[in-house]
């Protein structure tokens, strides 16, 4: 990584940016017309950095600054502004291996911390459309393709052993994103941390229950080691529905700057979280009772379909002839090596599901106890509601991460979710 010498970075604020980007003719191109007449809109509204629009006479860019230090939180929580050369090196890879399935790079300034990337219009945030009960026919085969071809192909399984430490050493030093991760994801929501929060007082008993159940503690703390110690696969690091840009017919995965090499089940874990938790959101959003119950049956068989078709993809590319120095072919050869390899496939699948399911659980519980919430239960206007649909999620989660092997299928946890549907915690009333 080229270094960053000091006094090079500046936050660039709309004038700024505006001659920045009036110096770099091919990005001058795609907008058109006179600098002076570009519109700059700041978008971000996630926990870490500058996002803006940028358009002019000819089209669009989206351009985002990473800054020095958490948004969300402010100055007083700083970060180092490398997770911009990771985020850029990790488009790259993933544009190589799921082309189309993640925005184009259009310019990127490692001194400034700066990438600029196609504009992708009229694409929404996924969870935005989830929230408002919007169903997407193309997220299925898009979300799959993109997890199967970038952690098969980044995995031990496609790659020498030399070409797979070449990639984890490549990430090695982004740590300080992993170390937002393992504290607000899987340490924070179960002990007493200045930044958690939740939806009291209803859930106050809840927040009590995981901070003295050391069941769940035991379950977090594998998960957690998991998370540090298992290199199996490039991640995006931060797969959730906030990250992931929709149309009907179009799907782009953006925002991977957590990326760095882990256990693949916490990829595949956040997409189903997310969408679990929509589920157990929806209820929240009804106007009158039932009205989204087919966008509910539909979130389910979504979930079903995203780990049966990841599954079912990442399989055939290890069928296929993949030349990793994993299982080498030359120890199963014939038929029986054959039938023998396959049945490790298949137990291999198994241990990968497992993972999922545990990191999903974690996935969920961060998001109503941690630090950074999510709008599916943040958009719920009546707190009691909010929190009845978040006991709900959570009482699920607690289960899959304790109880990891009584959901040996996807269809257990969807089963598992339909029957908390309408359950009712004790501080419910009416």
């Amino acid at each position: 990584m080229t270094q960053r010498r000091a006094g090079d970075y500046r936050i660039l604020h709309e004038a700024a940016l505006r001659d920045h980007l009036a110096g770099l003719p091919d990005l001058a191109a795609v907008l058109g017309g006179e600098p002076a007449s570009w519109s700059i809109t700041e978008v971000g509204d996630g926990n870490l950095n500058l996002v803006f629009i940028v358009k002019g006479a000819r089209g669009g860019i989206a351009v985002k600054q990473a800054l020095p230090y958490v948004r969300l939180v402010g100055e007083s929580w700083p970060l180092p502004l490398s997770r911009a050369h990771y985020e850029h090196l990790a488009l790259s890879r993933q544009a190589e291996l799921a082309p189309g399935l993640v925005p184009a790079l259009l310019h990127h300034n490692e001194a400034l911390a700066l990438t600029v990337m196609e504009l992708l219009e009229p694409h929404i945030i996924m969870r935005k459309g989830l929230v408002a009960a919007t169903q997407y026919p193309r997220f299925v085969d898009d979300i799959t393709t993109f997890m199967a071809r970038t952690l098969f192909f980044t995995s031990e399984l496609a790659l020498s052993a030399a070409d797979k430490k070449e990639g984890i050493a490549a990430f090695a030093g982004n740590h300080a994103l992993c170390k937002i991760t393992e504290d607000l994801i899987f340490t924070d929501p179960y002990r007493i941390a200045e930044q958690n929060r939740w939806t009291a007082p209803y859930l106050d008993g809840l927040a009590a229950a995981l901070r003295d159940d050391m069941e769940l503690h035991v379950a977090i703390s594998r998960l957690k080691l998991r998370f540090m110690a298992s290199p199996e696969a490039l991640l995006h690091g931060d797969l959730h529905t906030g990250s992931i840009m929709v149309t009907e017919g179009q799907t782009r995965v953006i925002d991977p700057e957590f990326a760095f090499y882990g256990p693949m089940g916490f990829d595949v874990g956040a997409v189903l979280a997310n969408l679990l938790m929509a589920y157990f959101a929806s209820a929240g959003h009804e106007r009158s009772p039932g009205e989204r119950r087919a966008f509910e049956d539909w979130v389910l068989e979504t979930v079903e379909k995203v780990w049966n078709e990841f599954a079912r993809k990442f399989l055939d590319l290890w069928r296929g002839g993949a030349v990793g120095d994993a299982y080498p072919a030359s120890l199963f050869a014939g038929e029986q090596g054959a039938a023998r390899l396959e049945a490790e496939r298949q137990a291999y699948m198994q241990r990968l599901f497992a993972d999922t399911v545990g990191f999903a659980a974690a996935k969920t519980i961060r998001r109503i106890f941690g630090l950074a919430h999510n709008i599916d239960f943040e958009l719920i206007e009546n707190p009691q509601r909010r929190a009845v649909s978040e006991a709900r999620a959570v009482r699920l989660a607690r289960a899959m991460m304790v109880e990891t092997g009584a959901f040996p299928a996807i269809a257990d946890v969807t089963g598992a979710a339909q029957k908390l549907r309408d359950w009712h915690p004790e501080f419910a009333t009416g």
